[in-house]
Parts: C-alpha cells; sequence; structure tokens
C-alpha cells in the first residue's frame, strides 16, 4: 500500500461539521489580512510544498500577478514538513503558505496555528467538490484551500496475473488467495513499508471504523470497532503468510524497481502516486490496469477516502500578516485551468485529481498512458467509479499528528512480527485516551 512517502492521501472529514466549544485546546482565529493595503511594492508570500509541479505552478501565478508573488521552498515530504512546520511556528517565522493533508488540519488548528480565512473564500464554495471543500474545515472555519481528490484503486501487473492464471482480485480473501500463489514463485503481492501505517488507516476506513468520533461535548475514541478488527484480520493474514514485501520509502528507488522488476505485483493507491512509477519505471510500460480496491466479503465495493499525500490542502498561517493575499493565492492554485492540469499531469506534476467539482473531466489527464498501454481506457473507468465509492464519514482528532507517530513506531513491530495487529491496536486505545487528557481535551474511550 505505502501511502506515506512522498506522502499521502486526501480525505472527506467528518470535522467540517463540527460545531462545538472545548473539543480543541485552542482555536486559530482571524488575523489582519489587509495589512498589505498599505505597503508599497508586492506581496511575497513564502509557499511552503513538496508536490512535483508546484514551482511550475508559482511561476506561472509569479508571472500573472504583480501585487503578490509567491517564494517557494520545497520540503522533502510531508511528515518532514509537520516537523519543520512546527519549528517555524514556534520561532514565530512560519510561512504564509504550506501545503498539506486533510489529517493534520484539526491538528494544527488546535496549535493556533492557522488563519480563519472564511471570509476570504467562503465565496468560491461552489467551485469544488463537497468532500474536498469540508477537509478545509474545522468547526464551519475554513483554514485553506482544497487542492485535490484522491480516488484510491489497485494498480496490477497484468503480465504476472496472466501467467499465473490470477484474476484481479474483487475481494480481501481473493487478494489472500492470489497472494498465496505468487508467494510460491517468489512474488510478493504488496508491500508494507514499517514506517507507514496507513495500511492499517485506510483499510479500517474502508471497513467503517471511526477511531475518532464525537459524543456530545466530548471526543470519543476507539481503535478496536469492529471495521478496525475486520481490517487487522486481513493485515495479519498477509503477514503471518509472508505475502508482503518490508521495503521502506526511504529507500524510494528500491520500492520502485520492486515493481517495476516483478517482485511486487500490486498496490492500492491513488492517481498522484503513478507519478512515481512513471518517473521511475524503465522495464514494465504497459503491463500495469487498474482495478477497484478488493471488497470485504459480502460487502459492495467502497474505497477509503484515501489520504491524498499531494497536498489535500493548502493551508494559510496565523503569523501570515497577508492572509487574504495568500487566500487569494491558494484559489487561484486550486482553480486555475492551467495549475491544475499542471499539477493532474503525472509527466508535469503529481498526478492529482483536482478538488475541483467537475473533477471527474481530469481523469484521462491524471493517469498515465504510458505506464497502462492498452489499459488505459478501462482505468479510465476504474478512477472515475472510485470517486463514487468514497468514503466520507471519517474523523481526523485534534491529537492526530502526535497519534500516527506513535502509531508508526508499533507499525513497525507489526511488519516485523514483533507483536500482532491487534496488540497495536489495544496499545493505542490507551495511549490516545491518555494523551487527549493531557491536553485538556475531553475525551471518552
Amino acid at each position: 500500500m505505502n501511502f506515506t512517502s512522498p506522502r499521502r492521501r486526501f480525505a472527506s472529514a467528518a470535522v467540517a461539521g463540527i460545531a462545538l466549544t472545548g473539543l480543541l485546546s485552542a482555536c486559530g482565529g482571524s488575523g489582519s489580512g489587509d495589512d498589505a493595503a498599505s505597503k508599497s511594492g508586492p506581496v511575497t508570500l513564502p509557499f511552503w510544498g513538496w508536490a512535483n509541479g508546484q514551482e511550475a505552478v508559482v511561476k506561472a501565478f509569479n508571472a500573472s500577478h504583480k501585487d503578490i508573488q509567491l517564494k517557494y521552498t520545497k520540503v522533502t515530504d510531508q511528515l518532514t514538513m509537520q516537523k519543520q512546520l512546527t519549528n517555524a511556528v514556534k520561532a514565530g517565522n512560519a510561512p504564509c503558505l504550506v501545503q498539506n493533508t486533510a489529517e493534520y488540519v484539526t491538528s494544527w488548528v488546535s496549535q493556533g496555528a492557522l488563519a480563519d480565512i472564511t471570509s476570504y473564500v467562503e465565496g468560491e464554495k461552489g467551485e469544488f467538490n463537497t468532500g474536498a471543500w469540508a477537509s478545509a474545515q474545522v468547526q464551519g472555519k475554513l483554514y485553506g484551500v482544497p487542492t485535490s481528490s484522491a480516488p484510491q484503486f489497485t494498480i496490477y501487473r497484468t503480465d504476472i496475473f496472466e501467467k499465473y492464471g490470477l484474476e484481479p482480485p474483487a475481494t480481501w480473501d481473493d487478494f489472500i488467495a492470489a497472494g498465496k500463489v505468487l508467494k510460491k514463485h517468489n512474488i510478493k503481492i504488496t508491500n508494507y513499508a514499517g514506517e507507514d501505517p496507513s495500511t492499517l488507516e485506510v483499510l479500517a476506513m474502508q471497513a467503517g471504523a471511526h477511531w475518532y468520533a464525537i459524543d456530545g461535548d466530548a471526543w470519543k475514541v476507539n481503535f478496536q470497532d469492529e471495521g478496525t478488527l475486520k481490517a487487522a484480520k486481513v493485515i495479519q493474514e498477509i503477514i503471518d503468510n509472508d505475502l508482503n514485501a518490508k521495503l521502506s520509502f526511504a529507500d524510494y528507488a528500491a520500492v520502485q524497481r520492486s515493481y517495476d522488476s516483478g517482485a511486487t505485483a500490486t498496490r492500492q493507491i491513488s492517481t498522484w502516486q503513478m507519478a512515481g512509477m512513471v518517473q521511475n519505471f524503465t522495464k514494465s510500460f504497459g503491463d500495469w490496469a487498474l482495478t477497484p480496491w478488493p471488497a470485504y466479503r459480502g460487502e459492495a465495493a467502497k474505497t477509503p477516502a484515501g489520504t491524498n499525500l499531494t497536498g489535500g490542502v493548502t493551508l494559510v498561517t496565523k503569523q501570515c500578516t497577508d492572509q487574504k493575499q495568500a487566500a487569494q493565492a491558494a484559489l487561484w492554485m486550486s482553480t486555475n485551468q492551467d495549475a491544475v492540469k499542471t499539477m493532474a499531469s503525472p509527466e508535469t506534476g503529481n498526478g492529482v485529481m483536482p478538488a475541483l467539482k467537475d473533477s471527474g473531466s481530469y481523469v484521462g489527464e491524471s493517469i498515465s498512458q504510458k505506464l497502462l498501454g492498452k489499459n488505459y481506457e478501462p482505468a479510465q473507468k476504474v478512477v472515475t467509479d472510485s470517486l463514487g465509492t468514497v468514503t466520507t464519514d471519517w474523523t481526523f482528532g485534534p491529537n492526530w499528528t502526535a497519534m500516527f507517530t506513535e502509531l508508526q513506531a508499533g507499525w513497525a513491530k507489526v511488519v516485523n512480527k514483533e507483536q500482532k495487529v491487534t496488540d497495536l491496536l489495544a496499545h493505542m486505545q490507551e495511549w490516545t485516551v491518555k494523551d487527549l487528557k493531557s491536553r485538556g481535551i475531553s475525551v471518552k474511550g
């Protein structure tokens, strides 16, 4: 699966509808966004991001705007972004604009790091799809502009499946069965990177789990609900039977070689992750095809909200003195047709699906004909269909960043067979409740 690095996903977070007090230890407020009106010369807005294609978008923005200029700094990846932004906020020199993903919005708002830009962008709501718009909100206020959606699907090696008489797996049972066949030929059906617990997150999400929810005036935490345990069972069977590779994305080239050489035969990914395949493969162009996510036994097809690791949202920080201009720049990058096309292409950008209301019209541009060959046309239907089966009721908690870091440590032990998935879940239940209480946040669990 490996959604993390360079990560990751987009999700339709239910936090958009939260209108309760006391759920966050602190909240970002509106800043002095009109300060630039009295300044002479163009406003310069520092912008941090990591996605391919952003430098070209920034160049185009600067060429078309005299009063606002973007100063772009490329960060290594999403996890590095969280660390660097933490340091910048503490030092009082945070950039105005930050590429980020939906799961971190609530955490940053609770730390008072983001600006409420609702008044600057709410009039553009009709330009975006509902789930994407929700991803930039906390308690009904907007703290950024959505940049992308992330339809999820399985990509698999058609030549390998055909050679061993396998059909693309329709269920997780089929997936495991195919993995057992491939194992006999020294082929792994998937890869679990030890640093990337998003595999557990998205399978739980697909199964209807809710790690965080709102219960009255408190957060409710549940890492052991029916959906999460269903996901844990699938993952544990894959690990116990040695059906997964254990390649770390710290050696990104090695991961890509594994897919390109046929040592690993499938990935559950989104459009943006195809860009890395296109840019690194040399042998297997035309041998790949798309198929929907495997379903749980007896259930209809359903994909997780996917987290997109190419951004999801462009956030505006509270320390930015030109918040109105920052919001305008963020809107331009998410709605300008040329900018959107640049980011949607796996060749020029990250292959991200736009957050726009008509994002389906960009499907053909967001997947690679070079990678898929004769399977390119049917792949477009798989992507389009997945946009209609996305999970939309997942909520990211106010300590998501800290929780995910703790989850990473335990996930590495799971992948290395040092503990069971259920052991990790029991630990995360206890740890998360304790951590929220230590932050003065009301919690049940």
